[in-house]
């Protein structure tokens, strides 16, 4: 039902792999080179975040910043999925594409790391942040934002002051929020 959805939440994805591969081949800049990479990972954020994650698998995250100053993250699920065999597939992509490419760029970490290429360091690690924040988001709207899962995320990611309060609504359109309020 979503095709072009589908082929951009993979191609900026595997676009921004690719091009950290082989960068080299065509261009002998390194600041062009990162500029590119990080452009894809941005977009590929962006994409993810703002609307492959809502058209494919029906979830959505953000956070608020209340007049107090306050952060309020907001795990957002279709209440009544209405998954159809494409939209299934769909669904599949999303999710293999969300965590493959977290453990690729962790490969590259390392493979960064062990190879003393410390100036592409940087780099890999804004790919592991950006990848890793949309499949952290995603894990909490998939399972409702329960408490119990907040705090193994909280411990793997390490996220020193968990969450205060969590709220459940039912937004306008029909699907159910979650939410979380803490202090950063």
């Amino acid at each position: 039902r979503h095709p072009l959805a589908t082929f951009f939440h993979l191609f900026f994805r595997v676009s921004a792999i690719v091009t950290y591969l082989f960068c080299d081949w065509f261009s002998n800049s390194f600041v062009a080179c990162f500029v590119t990479i990080l452009l894809l990972l941005s977009f590929d954020f962006w994409s993810v975040k703002n609307v492959t994650g809502r058209l494919l698998v029906g979830l959505r995250w953000w956070n608020q910043i209340d007049e107090d100053g306050k952060s309020h993250w907001v795990f957002e699920a279709k209440r009544v999925p209405t998954i159809a065999a494409s939209t299934e597939a769909e669904a599949r992509i999303f999710w293999l594409g969300l965590i493959i490419c977290p453990v690729i760029w962790t490969m590259f970490f390392f493979s960064t790391l062990f190879s003393l290429k410390l100036k592409w360091l940087a780099l890999v690690i804004a790919g592991i942040s950006l990848q890793t924040a949309n499949l952290y988001g995603y894990i909490h709207c998939k399972l409702g934002g329960q408490k119990p899962i907040s705090r193994v995320t909280s411990r793997v990611f390490g996220t020193a002051d968990g969450p205060k309060t969590q709220s459940r609504g039912i937004a306008e359109d029909g699907t159910e929020e979650h939410g979380k309020t803490g202090t950063r």
